[in-house]
């Protein structure tokens, strides 16, 4: 069993797949499509090797052409064979405001 499914397991949120984008915060880098997202957190592919506990500054661009800046924690990185990306990422939420809390949960509850 791998890291990922492990985590997959221990999930407290269920995820769901939305056509949602993100960027580092503050920056004019291309949106890169999530895998995944819910109420936990998000999983993406990424080329960069970011370390388990790393904390960025993201930005998430979500389907409804707004957007919502939040701080995650990378909590599982998993090798890829670079056809798609580097790396497979777990990124949990540590910290979205209220109200952007609120929104995405309400865009998740009605993707269900």
């Amino acid at each position: 069993m791998t890291e990922y499914d492990l985590n997959q397991n221990k999930r407290q949120y269920p995820r769901v797949n939305l056509p949602v984008y993100c960027r580092p915060a503050r920056l004019t880098s291309p949106r890169s499509p999530l895998i995944n997202i819910g109420l936990g957190g998000i999983r993406v592919y990424s080329d960069k090797p970011f370390r388990i506990g790393d904390r960025l500054v993201i930005e998430l661009f979500l389907p409804d052409s707004t957007s919502l800046t939040c701080i995650v924690k990378i909590v599982w990185l998993n090798p890829m064979d670079g056809s798609t990306a580097k790396y497979d990422v777990g990124l949990q939420f540590l910290e979205v405001e209220g109200s952007d809390l609120h929104r995405l949960a309400t865009m998740l509850k009605q993707s269900t």
